[in-house]
């Protein structure tokens, strides 16, 4: 649900709270108002934070540029690492799988692998801050 209210925000424009109730709305009888709620702080977070996020794309990006992904892997990529970094109560793992598993879906056969090299990347970065704040 997210993924789909942050690509109808990108192309419609819209507030967060607006694209949401317009998508679970189509999400009736399958949408409970705590996973309403959850895509609402996703999507807002996500859409405060995107400058940041795309950065930490671009840095992990070998040899392509950002504006060479296609929409849909981008916001996979973006939803992924603002719910790693912001969302402490998700483990890391479960944020990466989901993006896999979203990108199966609804991107390229590429698609997959690609998302789980760069968000593994992102996460290695995050065990290494982690480890680094022991010493």
């Amino acid at each position: 649900m997210a993924l789909q209210c942050l690509y109808a925000a990108s192309l419609g424009g819209g507030s967060p709270e607006e694209v949401v109730d317009f998508v679970a709305g189509e999400w009736v009888g399958t949408s409970t108002d705590d996973a309403r709620d959850y895509c609402l702080k996703l999507v807002t977070q996500t859409i405060k934070q995107q400058e940041w996020a795309d950065q930490i794309i671009t840095s992990k990006l070998e040899h392509w540029a950002l504006a060479r992904l296609t929409l849909i892997d981008r916001l996979i990529l973006e939803l992924a690492l603002i719910e790693m970094v912001n969302f402490e109560d998700v483990p890391l793992k479960v944020s990466i799988s989901e993006a896999i598993e979203i990108a199966k879906r609804y991107s390229t056969d590429d698609s997959p692998g690609f998302i789980n090299g760069i968000l593994d990347a992102v996460y290695h970065d995050i065990l290494g801050e982690k480890m680094g704040d022991g010493d």
